[in-house]
């Protein structure tokens, strides 16, 4: 049977829904407003004259929900005579942060951002995450940027990590982005999510697909939505999760000759 959302509504609900809410956040004590003094650092310039490579040539892309702004992650995918290559490039936010600043002590404070039905609480101010350090399409912006190879298996047969400039070519959502569009570059991650995700399996390793819970709030209402049943999204979160292994691999492995 289709999944039906769960809906509340009245003005009455509204007010008892939003009440709530703020309840919620004054007993766990959910950040509010940035700092002026915060605010004032994050709209900095980001530390660029530091040896970066020029990977602005690559054609990156991201791959996020529909109408994200902080896009923190992108990849280029192509295949190899013996497998694949991922790159993955994630926004440096290092690079705009002065160590024991106050953006630097206010992101340790936070430590993470903080999603609630009718706002969230970000661990960047704004300006920052869906702006300077965003990898919007056509912007230059810092970011590490990880090569890693994998095999017909699956397996990790090459890493390079290094910081970078990079820019980004097309944003695009799992709304539309789908596996039969036509796109290649959504073709190609079929195939190295589905190799992940075998690979994955031979492990021993579980992924579970549970969909995301969202709780929205439109026409008067609030609804409770599921979300993460596309396969391009299973496909993207073995991007990450490769990236992940790679960071724990030895370090003996064959330098990647980029």
């Amino acid at each position: 049977m289709p999944r039906r959302p769960l809906r509340l509504r009245t003005a009455e609900a509204d007010a008892e829904v939003r009440s709530g809410l703020h309840r919620i956040r004054a007993e766990f004590s959910v950040p509010g407003p940035f700092p002026p003094a915060v605010l004032a650092e994050a709209a900095g310039p980001a530390a660029l004259a530091d040896g970066r490579a020029d990977l602005r040539d690559v054609p990156f892309f991201t791959l996020d929900p529909p109408g994200s702004m902080d896009l923190d992650q992108a990849m280029h995918l192509e295949r190899r005579p013996s497998g694949h290559r991922v790159r993955y490039a994630i926004a440096d936010v290092a690079g705009f942060v002065r160590p024991g600043g106050a953006l630097d002590a206010e992101a340790h404070a936070r430590g993470v951002t903080l999603y609630l039905p009718d706002a969230n609480s970000p661990l960047h101010p704004r300006p920052l995450s869906e702006g300077t350090a965003s990898l919007l399409p056509g912007r230059e912006r810092p970011a590490v940027a990880w090569t890693i190879d994998i095999d017909g298996a699956g397996r990790i047969t090459g890493v390079d990590v290094r910081r970078a400039l990079v820019r980004s070519r097309d944003r695009l959502d799992y709304a539309t982005a789908r596996h039969d569009d036509g796109d290649p570059r959504i073709a190609l991650l079929g195939e190295i999510g589905e190799r992940l995700i075998a690979a994955e399996a031979a492990r021993g390793g579980v992924s579970l697909p549970l969909p995301e819970q969202e709780v929205v709030h439109a026409n008067g209402g609030w609804a409770l939505k599921l979300r993460g049943d596309l396969a391009t999204e299973a496909w993207n979160a073995q991007i990450p999760l490769l990236t992940g292994r790679a960071a724990a691999r030895p370090v003996s492995l064959p330098p990647i000759h980029l």
